[in-house]
């Protein structure tokens, strides 16, 4: 009873961390408007282009190393780390705008995303399956994509009131504030770190895991943002060893990786065309957006739905992506506001298989390098973003971007065909034993 009683305000304070630090590193007030700094600066629409393409370099090339850092040194600090290199960028746009400032904030911004992903995801597991709860990761990694949404949203409202009163200068500000305040509630998470075995050998991806720490003090006692005691050098690359290691010789593992990007590129990508797509339905601007407020909606039930997903077997998971795949396509190819109902409804589905990836993954991962692990998925699901984008614009170019929505989505009835024609597989529960061959492979 001690143990319960000490474990359920441990998972509260976890929880309410998690939703806020999720929530204030979105709230970042020069998203909706950036494009508009840029323009008002003299850039061309090339060297806008070039920008993002700079940021997603950046995240891409830095994903796999900051994973390894964070599972040698510390998650937490990792995590503070972020949205300080994210706020020095902001800060950069506002206080010298000209191209090479941009190119630099986007650089540190991108960087940031990078220290963040996998961090997050393995304090997160790492503390649950300390307090014998991480059959609620699920719940609370939908909960928090839900708390990131509602900062986007929050930015975009107030986005415009800030930009009337002071301009660019006030919105930049506001966002550095909104970095530094993420990073104050950073210093808030726990984290608990087991000593390496004797003759642990990194890369043995069959080595146990040493998730399950015993606690310095009590549960959910916290400790200053720093790093816990310097490695060296080695510490990092073995790491990144142990991390690859297992990656590639753990046959569920690999196939949980890869499911990940299989589910979240296509419609990550697709949410940037999502205001093309409304306005070719014949609203009027003003009206547009409206729609994407359905779109984002169903994004945000989906994160909701996460532990009722949890239930579906491997059919039932095929079934789910088959359904948005078909809404989304025929919600594109309406041409009509109504479209956008379905196009909600498949955002929906699409945000909640995402979550239930993930809770895949991080279930199979057994070594202490969960970061790592994590952060090669992300990598790849940045790398094929890329792709998306690529071939959306080649399709959109040549028949619209309805046409461009429904021959996205074949990927997605693809991978429900292989899901489906598999044996049937037991429920998907983080702390039971999951499906054998869950995943791509």
């Amino acid at each position: 009873m001690l143990i319960v009683s000490a474990r359920v305000p441990a998972e509260r304070r976890l929880a309410a961390t998690l939703y806020a630090y999720a929530f204030l590193t979105d709230l970042v007030l020069l998203y909706p408007v950036y494009a508009l700094l840029f323009a008002d600066t003299g850039l061309s629409v090339g060297q806008i282009s070039s920008l993002f393409v700079l940021w997603s370099a950046a995240g891409i090339l830095l994903e796999v190393p900051s994973g390894a850092w964070a599972d040698a040194v510390s998650r937490r600090l990792l995590l503070c780390l972020a949205p300080l290199l994210a706020a020095a960028g902001f800060a950069l746009w506002v206080l010298v705008p000209s191209y090479p400032a941009f190119a630099v904030g986007f650089l540190l911004w991108g960087a940031g995303g990078a220290l963040r992903s996998g961090a997050l995801e393995a304090l997160v597991w790492t503390e649950l399956d300390r307090l014998g709860a991480t059959a609620r990761y699920a719940r609370l990694t939908g909960r928090a994509k839900t708390a990131e949404l509602l900062g986007v949203v929050a930015a975009m409202g107030l986005a415009a009131p800030v930009l009337a009163l002071g301009g660019y200068p006030a919105v930049g500000a506001a966002s550095v504030a909104g970095c530094l305040a993420a990073t104050a509630v950073a210093t808030r998470f726990p984290e608990h770190r087991a000593p390496e075995p004797p003759g642990h050998d990194p890369a043995d991806a069959t080595q146990p895991a040493a998730a399950s720490a015993i606690p310095p003090g009590p549960p959910g006692e916290t400790q200053p943002c720093a790093a816990q005691p310097d490695p060296d050098e080695a510490g990092w690359w073995a790491s990144l060893r142990g991390g690859l290691a297992e990656a590639r010789a753990d046959r569920s593992v690999r196939a949980a990786l890869l499911l990940v990007p299989a589910v979240a590129a296509v419609w990550g990508g697709l949410d940037e065309y999502t205001p093309l797509l409304a306005r070719d339905t014949g609203i009027p601007a003003a009206g547009v957006p409206l729609l994407l407020l359905l779109v984002w909606a169903g994004t945000t039930v989906g994160g909701l739905l996460a532990p009722a997903g949890e239930r579906l077997t491997d059919r039932g998971f095929a079934a789910l992506l088959a359904g948005a795949a078909l809404a989304l396509a025929a919600g594109a190819l309406l041409r009509h506001p109504a479209g956008f109902v379905l196009v909600g409804v498949a955002f929906a589905a699409f945000q909640l298989a995402t979550v239930l990836a993930d809770v895949r993954l991080q279930a199979r991962i057994t070594g202490p390098d969960r970061a790592t692990v994590t952060s090669v998925a992300g990598m790849a699901t940045d790398l094929a973003i890329i792709a998306v984008y690529a071939g959306y614009g080649v399709v959109a170019g040549a028949a619209g971007n309805a046409v461009a929505f429904a021959v996205a989505v074949l990927p997605y009835l693809l991978l429900a065909g292989r899901l489906a024609t598999r044996r049937p597989a037991r429920r998907v529960r983080s702390n039971r034993s999951l499906p054998e061959n869950s995943g791509v492979s």
